[in-house]
């Protein structure tokens, strides 16, 4: 496993890691490790931690001879079995080079500079520092809005090509003049191209598209990944987007997936293993500029403890298609399968294809640091029902809805859960305890016998049989077109919805601190022939407001709204949206390639869930993002 800090859920995204993971700064590294060991012997002097994850991630960095830490609880530390020596001792130093591991360091090699033995050259991060030109904040290079990169998983070949689609939701936080700074890597790894976007002055929408991408740069077929640094922005570090996967020449296929994780983790789930009629691929993308070794991802059914290993080396920024069956012959759908990446990909994602159709999703972190939390089982009556986690139930005589709930943090050994499902009205129309589902249970429920017509369901805790929660309750959503065989599935988790009351971190919200009491949600527009919509639930824990305040404003390609349209939502009710619908053609061709529809609602916060259709029965879906 990498030796790094990535994501801590009380404080966010770890900088360094991004600052020393950017493809830029990976090639800075990769020089200066060059001009080290062209020196001679090397001296590593590391005040704040940094080295094991600089060595971890660049393990072309020459072995050093010697390490000096000023930490005196340290002083018991290594780095590459070198064992660590006070900074006191470094006027005795016989290394021809000493490496500060820090940026921003120029005060500190001032002040080692008097005390470093004669002719001992001094480097520091400083040299893998990213160009003044990408630097959101140039005083703080370690700011974290210096560093809202991305991944993206990025196709264009075998009639498959991909879209990403977002806004610059910053032009709402006071940012002008953003840009994206971008670089395509193939399957191989290798840097296919690197340009520059810049996004609207206002809060307009864009999209990169794959098939753009490669006409512009005369490309032959990839798949591979793209990573996206957003440069001048304000308000979020994080890339939101939606990537779609679409069919071109009469490939019939369909799909969307969300944003990645921005982190990686040691281990995912929710992977799920395929039917008989199908091949699921897992997509192992290499994050890093160090090669992913054999043995270090590792797949195995959840809850089996068996764990088969991938031994085949992943190339730095390489894509890796694996077929599952290949590592875990014979598993077949309703069982799940837990991926261990040892923190060497972002958030990977899987496809499945069946019937000339291929459809992909993402897998979602398995959380290390969660244990179970004795006060859900006891939550005041204030915040009603607790944590919820809502899905569509899309209309029954076209559409099958499947649920798996997926367990997703190590610690879980059980699922104690029931299942809610509301009419669009908000009417609680049926209810089903499933049990207290062990951690490698087999049930992916057909909601076909319980949900008559359309509207939502919800995954919650349920204790009647014993068990335990943690709050992060997971969940499959897998649906299908009854005449065509098209399928897509989503996953997400659970959240305390709509009460004034918080509990821990919850109602979570958009930005800052909770109770999440209002909307903003991003709806793409539609794309040639295939219709956008999308699914809004009103979710509540406890009662509130009998009716959303909803307004759909669209937002045309510059930032600026055409029109706005009033909806109301039944708390614990749904509504389907298509714009088209809604605005009329005519404003939608107006709004233009980079119009969307802004979700908004003052009053509740709404989930929902997005995707294209096409009048062949091809359809997709994923939950939608805010900002």
């Amino acid at each position: 496993m990498l030796d790094i800090q990535t994501f801590d859920a009380r404080r966010g995204g770890n900088v360094l890691y991004k600052a020393l993971t950017h493809p830029l700064a990976a090639e800075a590294i990769a020089s200066m490790a060059a001009d080290v060991a062209a020196r001679g012997s090397l001296a590593v002097f590391d005040p704040e931690g940094i080295a094991p994850a600089l060595y971890a991630l660049h393990p072309q960095m020459p072995v050093p001879a010697e390490y000096y830490v000023q930490d005196v609880d340290r002083l018991d530390s290594t780095l590459c079995g070198i064992a660590a020596r006070p900074v006191t001792d470094l006027p005795h130093s016989k290394a021809a080079t000493l490496v500060l591991a820090a940026f921003d360091a120029a005060r500190l090699k001032a002040r080692l500079a008097h005390v470093a033995p004669p002719g001992l050259h001094i480097e520091s991060l400083d040299a893998a520092r990213l160009p003044e030109s990408l630097l959101t904040n140039k005083r703080s290079y370690l700011d974290r809005l210096n560093f809202a990169t991305n991944h993206a998983f990025f196709r264009d070949r075998d009639g498959l090509s991909t879209r990403l689609v977002s806004a610059n939701y910053w032009a709402g936080y006071g940012a002008r003049g953003v840009t994206l700074w971008l670089r395509l890597f193939d399957g191989d790894g290798a840097m296919l191209a690197t340009w520059t976007e810049a996004l609207p002055e206002g809060a307009g929408g864009f999209s990169i598209d794959s098939a753009a991408v490669r006409a512009r740069f005369a490309l032959p077929p990839f798949a591979g990944q793209i990573f996206i640094h957003a440069v001048g922005v304000a308000g979020h570090d994080v890339v939101k987007y939606a990537l779609d996967t679409y069919g071109t020449g009469g490939e019939p296929s369909l799909s969307v997936t969300h944003d990645a994780n921005a982190w990686p983790s040691d281990r995912y789930a929710g992977l799920p293993a395929p039917r008989d009629d199908e091949e699921v691929t897992l997509w192992v993308q290499n994050s890093h500029a160090a090669p992913i070794p054999a043995g270090a991802i590792v797949l195995d059914r959840m809850g089996s403890e068996q764990p088969a290993p991938l031994m085949r080396t992943v190339a730095p920024y390489a894509s890796m298609a694996i077929d599952v069956a290949e590592i875990l012959p014979g598993l077949r759908w309703p069982a799940q399968i837990e991926l261990r990446t040892g923190r060497h990909v972002v958030r990977p994602r899987y496809e499945v294809r069946r019937a000339g159709r291929t459809r992909i999703a993402h897998v979602n972190v398995e959380r290390a640091d969660l244990r179970p939390d004795p006060g859900i089982k006891g939550l005041h009556n204030l915040l009603g029902r607790g944590y919820l986690l809502p899905f569509p139930v899309l209309p029954p005589a076209q559409f099958r809805t499947i649920l798996q709930p997926n367990p997703m943090a190590e610690s879980q050994a059980n699922l104690p859960v029931r299942l809610d499902v509301f009419g669009a009205d908000g009417t609680l129309v049926a209810q089903r305890f499933l049990g207290c589902l062990p951690r490698n249970h087999n049930l992916a429920m057909d909601l076909d016998d319980i949900a008559t017509t359309a509207g939502h369901a919800e995954l919650v805790y349920d204790f009647r049989d014993g068990g335990e929660a943690d709050g992060w309750l997971h969940g499959l959503f897998r649906y299908e077109h009854r005449l065509s065989g098209h399928a897509a599935e989503t996953s997400f988790g659970a959240h305390i919805f709509n009460t004034a009351m918080t509990y821990r971190d919850e109602p979570q919200s958009y930005n800052g601190p909770p109770p999440g009491l209002s909307t903003r949600l991003f709806l793409k527009l539609g794309q040639g022939a295939r219709r956008s919509f999308a699914v809004l639930i009103y979710a509540a824990s406890a009662p509130w407001h009998a009716q959303s305040a909803t307004v759909l404003q669209l937002i045309g390609s510059d930032g600026v709204a055409i029109a706005e349209e009033k909806l109301t939502v039944a708390c614990c009710g749904s509504v389907m949206v298509f714009p088209d619908e809604v605005f009329g053609r005519a404003l939608l061709q107006q709004a233009g390639a980079g119009g969307y529809v802004l979700v908004r609602d003052a009053t509740c916060r709404l989930f929902g869930y997005h995707g294209l259709m096409d009048d062949a029965g091809g359809f997709s879906l994923d939950h939608m993002f805010g900002f």
